[in-house]
């Protein structure tokens, strides 16, 4: 029953927030008029929904903000559709562990269908866990399991290596290829200015940018924007 919008990042070089993908985000979300708005993976978490929430106000949807809820597992109960923001994805795993809200979105959106929505870190709680996270470990969660609405990890804001580049750490390729010395699951690395949208049996890449694929044992692969269900 899972509806998702996987966005690689919130902004996007020359636009506003959410701006570059504001149409996929007004057909994801129709015909909702509110949202539950997840904002722990920031500090400023008022801020932040306000930030949300004028965004999101020229189609219409209007934002209400978990972290002031009296009962946060009785507001993704009650919820419309979810967005999980973006900031530091160990934050953002560590407080809903904290809150005991893992299994409570888990169900919300695979068992009851409420469509969800996340950008950047949001992206990364979607995936089986966070370890293709670019984030500092700045708090320690009791796991590295996120919420697995999907079969494989995304690596948002994916960075092609600059050639001309003097730098001589790893490259964002070099990372994902040690994740997969330890890891079976593929990485979608997912350019800024790209997203996923995902159903129960189809997954397509939308954007401009494109993401390359990541697979154990083979060489990246460059996708454009298509259908990709075979990541399923």
């Amino acid at each position: 029953m899972r509806n998702l919008l996987l966005i690689s990042s919130s902004r996007v070089h020359g636009s506003g927030f959410l701006e570059h993908c504001l149409a996929a985000i007004d057909e994801h979300l129709q015909p909702i008029e509110r949202l539950l708005f997840v904002p722990y993976a920031l500090a400023d978490r008022d801020r932040y929904a306000e930030i949300v929430a004028v965004a999101l106000k020229p189609i219409g949807v209007a934002v209400d903000s978990i972290h002031v809820a009296d009962d946060p597992v009785d507001a993704v109960n009650k919820a419309q559709a979810i967005f999980i923001g973006g900031g530091n994805s160990f934050r953002l795993l560590k407080t809903l562990y904290d809150l005991k809200l893992i299994e409570p979105i888990r169900e919300a959106v695979q068992g009851n269908g409420v469509p969800y929505m996340g950008s950047s870190a949001g992206t990364n709680l979607a995936c089986p866990s966070i370890r293709t996270s670019n984030d500092m470990p700045i708090v320690e969660p009791p796991s590295f399991e996120a919420l697995g609405l999907i079969p494989f990890q995304i690596n948002p804001h994916y960075l092609d290596a600059d050639p001309n580049s003097t730098h001589k750490g790893e490259t964002r390729e070099q990372r994902l290829a040690e994740y997969l010395e330890e890891n079976e699951i593929p990485v979608a690395g997912l350019r800024e200015g790209s997203w996923l949208k995902v159903d129960a049996h189809s997954c397509w890449l939308c954007g401009e940018t494109g993401m390359k694929l990541f697979r154990r044992g083979e060489s990246p692969t460059e996708i454009a924007a298509g259908d990709v269900s075979y990541l399923l």
